[in-house]
């Protein structure tokens, strides 16, 4: 019932946004001409958005890809533009004189058009610049490792309609270039879709990937969206070790736990997974979503890595994510235990990064 009632209103703030938001902009345009069009562009964009997730197994992939990204992108621009319009109603209650201003006038159409193109342009650039991270750490005096341990750390990559293969490709590149000893994947690989990723023969990219231990991972929520047991299968056949509610050690000389995510009710507990740990070997821990960060700290974890809250992906979404969260991006320490909350390699939706990065860490345990 609440998941019917969570759908509901969703829908309720996407419908009721989009029409709001082209009220306002059929009242800015003074073209009668120009408001019929745009209503019917505003019809199609909105459209897409749903046809998207009601039609991708009977369209084209390359229909889906394009209805998918014009319909996310939108979703971005309609929440600033409903925050935009939402302020100007609001100021009709003060001396400002701002209503005059909002209806049939070109100027302000072109001034509102213009902020948006570069707002949203630098956006989309900013999020194709990732950032490297670089991290330093040291194990405590009663834990020790032969020799430096570097790790590369991605999570929230959502491959599928959204990011392709081709960009998948130099994702892999800047993961060579630092000739990591690990490397590890901290859920939301796939987006919402798994057959975009199986067409794209992603598996064959997944397997360029170079490291001496080789690529781990765990699911994260979308794994579930898009299909777990057949994402789970798809991630083996990369040559991917998933690690699903387990511990394994590696070299003999640190443990790696992966715990399924929150999306399973019946997931286990950390101390659960990790009672039979030599205490002298660390423990890095991967969960995507960062929940109740003080259950490593119990456990004496080492370095717990997450993922998921993209640093709210776009402002004022990012305070929102602070807001929910304990640490919702960057480096934290409680106790013993180390932790690094990412903002993640890729994206959901439409690819800009207001105000966050999109990133990937490199992490090296002294």
């Amino acid at each position: 019932m609440a998941k019917v009632a969570f759908i509901l209103t969703v829908l309720a703030f996407i419908l009721g946004g989009n029409f709001y938001v082209f009220y306002r902009i059929n009242q800015l345009i003074p073209s009668s001409v120009l408001r019929v069009g745009v209503m019917l562009l505003g019809v199609i964009i909105v459209s897409s958005f749903f046809m998207t997730f009601l039609l991708h197994n009977v369209l084209p992939p390359t229909v889906s890809s394009f209805l998918y990204k014009l319909g996310t992108s939108w979703f971005v621009i309609m929440i600033y533009l409903l925050i935009l319009f939402l302020i100007a109603d609001l100021l009709k209650f003060t001396p400002i004189p701002v209503a005059r201003f909002m209806h049939h006038n070109w100027l302000v159409l072109g001034l509102l058009t213009f902020i948006f193109t570069t707002v949203f342009l630098i956006g989309y650039i900013r999020y194709y610049d990732k950032e490297r991270v670089e991290v330093y750490l040291h194990l405590a005096d009663e834990q020790k490792l032969d020799k430096p341990l570097k790790i590369v750390a991605l999570s929230d990559l959502h491959l599928g309609y959204s990011i392709d293969n081709k960009e998948f490709n130099k994702w892999v590149e800047l993961i060579n270039h630092e000739k990591p000893d690990i490397v590890l994947l901290i859920g939301d690989i796939i987006d919402n879709y798994l057959s975009p990723v199986i067409k794209q023969q992603m598996d064959i990219t997944f397997h360029k990937i170079e490291s001496k231990y080789g690529v781990f991972a765990v699911v994260g929520n979308h794994e579930y969206i898009s299909g777990i047991n057949e994402s789970k299968q798809f991630l083996k056949q990369c040559g991917i070790t998933l690690l699903s509610d387990s511990m394994i050690l590696i070299d003999s000389a640190f443990y790696l736990v992966g715990r399924d995510d929150r999306f399973n009710p019946d997931r286990k507990t950390i101390e659960t997974l990790c009672h039979n740990a030599d205490p002298s070997k660390p423990i890095i821990l991967m969960d995507h979503q960062p929940y109740h960060l003080e259950e490593a700290a119990q456990q004496n974890i080492f370095l717990q890595l997450s993922g998921h809250t993209h640093d709210g992906q776009f402002w004022p979404v990012s305070w929102i994510t602070k807001w929910m969260y304990e640490k919702s991006h960057g480096y934290l320490k409680k106790d013993n235990t180390h932790y690094f909350i990412t903002s993640g390699i890729g994206i959901w939706g439409g690819k800009f990064r207001i105000g966050t990065r999109s990133e990937y860490v490199v992490i090296t345990i002294q």
